[in-house]
């Protein structure tokens, strides 16, 4: 048996320019972190003649049969990496999917790293990323862009450069153990109750920017400048300055489209600034999923925001990336 977990992550800065309709003409950037929170993946050879694939639902399918596979994610994976023998295939998650923290990203990343190790190749987290990138954005056209499997793949706290050929270069933040400190105990993730699909929006902001829209365009202009900044801020421990980035990122952000935020969203953003909150974002493409805030007072904001009825999921930066956890090798070395 082998188990792999891969982190979700939760986007600070500069997100929408890693998309290929905008990377391609002016090239992207943009700060992401991995976060202790995964997707896990087993993968077991199966004692009967079929490959069990296990998810949300449940698949019996002969070995080889890649156009039977109903799920797209690990129909693209198996075909990509040859599998053709008898396997049962199982995930679990910590976090629903559909909620802005990457979570196809991060399946993929997990799924490709399981089916690597199970066939006892190695594959480096730039690579692995560039896999799940190929199936994502180009064979199944989801619509995405590269931060989510870059994040998940390497874990750690990233500035990601994307060159006009979508050439990724990784940067860790140099963030003082402070620095750190602060933002884990003041970034506070709620979830909102209700999950979307981003793939409409995001197609919708790529079919604009390839048509040279001049307000998408500028719009993502600046989110890339801001995400810079944000960078910047961190790198010298002004976390005030970052929150208050983050607020100046949403304003920018909503203005893109009208299905990035609601009446219900804009009403819970607005009470949280009310209480403690410095800025904060909806996480992902937008339209639902977790508000993520930086607090100044992180105390008041919590419980403000549990009498809303709000959900919050604690977490810690996770900084190994996609990773085996359990092989029954491993296990036999030892």
């Amino acid at each position: 048996m082998i188990i792999t977990r891969a982190p979700f992550r939760i986007s600070l800065g500069g997100g929408g320019t890693d998309l290929p309709s905008y990377y391609s003409k002016f090239g992207g950037s943009c700060v992401s972190a991995a976060i202790d929170k995964y997707v896990f993946l087993t993968v077991n050879q199966s004692f009967k003649p079929e490959m069990h694939l296990r998810y949300s639902e449940t698949e019996h399918v002969l070995p080889g049969r890649y156009d039977q596979i109903k799920h797209p994610i690990l129909r693209e994976a198996l075909k990509m990496t040859g599998i053709e023998r008898p396997i049962e295939i199982t995930s679990m998650a910590d976090i629903l999917s559909g909620t802005g923290v990457g979570s196809s990203g991060s399946f993929t990343v997990a799924l490709l790293k399981a089916l690597h190790t199970y066939k006892r190749n190695f594959i480096s987290p730039q690579d692995l990323a560039e896999q799940a990138c190929k199936i994502n954005m180009g064979i199944l056209n989801s619509g995405s862009g590269k931060q989510d499997e870059y994040a998940s793949a390497f874990g750690g706290i990233n500035y990601f450069q994307i060159n006009k050929q979508g050439v990724v270069t990784v940067t860790p933040l140099a963030v003082e153990p402070d620095t750190l400190h602060d933002l884990e105990e003041r970034i506070l993730l709620f979830f909102t109750g209700f999950t979307r699909s981003s793939e409409r929006l995001l197609k919708e902001q790529a079919q604009k920017t390839e048509e040279g829209n001049l307000d998408v365009v500028g719009n993502l202009h600046i989110t890339r400048t801001l995400g810079e900044s944000m960078k910047d801020s961190l790198e010298t421990g002004d976390t005030l300055r970052f929150g208050a980035l983050l607020d100046e990122h949403w304003q920018n952000k909503k203005a893109r489209s009208q299905g990035i935020s609601s009446s219900a969203i804009n009403e819970l953003y607005d009470f949280a600034k009310s209480c403690g909150a410095v800025g904060g974002k909806i996480m992902g493409a937008g339209g639902g999923g977790f508000l993520m805030f930086y607090a100044d007072k992180p105390g008041m904001l919590r419980k403000a925001m549990q009498k809303k009825g709000l959900q919050e999921v604690r977490f810690r930066f996770d900084f190994e990336g996609v990773k085996t956890v359990y092989s029954v090798e491993e296990y036999r070395i030892a």
